[in-house]
């Protein structure tokens, strides 16, 4: 049986949880702006969308004999580190003003999500209630 708040609330049931990934992310790259050696990290939100909606696998390795070990136990396939395009001399690649930017998108695209989810269970209720 489908899952029918899901099926209600569209996509930004599925996309929220990952847009706090992201942003958890993005914030700790930026609290390792400074870590010697530390590589930024991002998540590819689009391949990790697709997969939570089930539309295609997109780099989940599958087991295709008994032979081949199973992929999993917490790991984030989705999860790349990001090559700086200037990393500094100590190997941190993490670049505090392109990080910024990019919170403040992710901030700006949870928010928008929270406010659609928001609206739609507003209007759930006031079918459910009559006002």
């Amino acid at each position: 049986m489908p899952n029918l708040i899901s099926d209600y609330l569209g996509v930004h049931a599925q996309a929220m949880p990952l847009r706090e990934q992201r942003m958890k992310l993005i914030a700790s790259n930026l609290g390792n702006a400074d870590t010697p050696g530390y590589k930024a990290q991002d998540l590819d939100f689009d391949a990790a969308l697709r997969n939570a909606q089930g539309l295609d696998g997109n780099g989940l390795m599958k087991a295709t004999s008994e032979q081949h070990y199973l992929v999993g136990g917490g790991l984030n396939p989705f999860q790349i580190t990001k090559e700086g395009l200037q990393p500094s001399i100590d190997g941190n690649t993490v670049d505090p003003d392109a990080e910024r930017a990019a919170y403040g998108r992710a901030a700006l695209e949870y928010r928008a999500s929270l406010s659609f989810v928001e609206s739609k269970v507003r209007s759930m209720l006031t079918a459910i209630t009559g006002q």
